[in-house]
């Protein structure tokens, strides 16, 4: 049913805690870029636990959200939160959707592209299910350049490891995630009037334990590196890591930016 993905994703309530909060937090500028219409059929590629949908819902008297998502504890998750009958989320692969051809009069996609095994026939499949006229849009992470609260928990860990090298360079080079790579996708994918813009929120921690918690949740690619290390090596990259977070103060709030690319264009 799903495609391949290289997200670990077993857990809701883990995600929000990993990356829903920040999927919240992105929405807002996103949708901003992107747009939203009343009464429009919206379609959330790779929902997760629903937040682009439930700001869409928030913004606009849309006449009804579908959310696809690969994991269907992701998609339980979202069902749960959900209390508006005009949004329904199913489990379903993001390159080979259910739907018919023209069924929807905006797409849009967060955070998902650059974990889909083929990411390319993804954004065909986004295409392929709006309507001519339609919006189709999608944000990611800058992987590289953008994401220093990851990078700091990544770095040191290639620092230590010579396993984590190898995990860092896979989440640094993910399809699509660095400068001008999704407004190529989608000009190659024949989309009209294509856009590109960058989008910069902030993730705050309250404390290092806050900032530390996600890589114990097994959701994502820093929490399954961890996950696979032992007791003693996991010790020694927690105390590693709290120094970095530190940075010589005492523990307490931080605040990092976090930058995304965007794209949209026209069928």
């Amino acid at each position: 049913m799903n495609s391949p993905s290289t997200f670990a994703a077993s857990d809701g309530g883990a995600y929000e805690i990993q990356m829903g909060r920040w999927s919240r937090r992105l929405a807002e500028p996103f949708l901003d870029f992107a747009g939203t219409v009343a009464n429009e059929e919206v379609l959330d590629v790779g929902c997760g636990t629903g937040n682009l949908a439930f700001a869409v819902r928030a913004r606009a008297d849309a006449k009804f959200i579908k959310g696809i998502d690969f994991s269907a504890a992701y998609v339980e998750s979202a069902a749960r939160r959900n209390t508006d009958p005009r949004i329904i989320f199913e489990v379903g692969d993001a390159a080979a959707m259910p739907y018919a051809d023209g069924s929807f009069d905006r797409v849009l996609s967060m955070l998902v592209l650059f974990f889909v095994s083929d990411a390319m026939r993804a954004v065909a499949e986004m295409k392929r299910v709006a309507r001519q006229g339609a919006t189709v849009a999608a944000a990611l992470w800058d992987l590289r350049g953008g994401m220093p609260a990851s990078r700091m928990f990544q770095d040191t860990a290639a620092m230590l490891d010579p396993r984590a090298v190898e995990m860092r360079a896979k989440n640094c080079t993910r399809p699509l995630c660095h400068p001008g790579e999704l407004g190529a996708a989608w000009r190659d994918a024949g989309f009209l009037d294509v856009q590109e813009t960058n989008l910069t929120i902030r993730m705050e921690f309250k404390d290092f334990e806050d900032y530390w918690a996600p890589f114990m949740s097994k959701q994502g690619p820093g929490a399954d590196y961890v996950a696979r290390l032992t007791s003693q090596e996991q010790a020694t990259l927690r105390e590693h890591v709290m120094r970095a977070y530190l940075d010589g103060e005492r523990d307490g709030y931080r605040s990092y930016f976090a930058v995304a690319h965007a794209v949209k264009g026209t069928k």
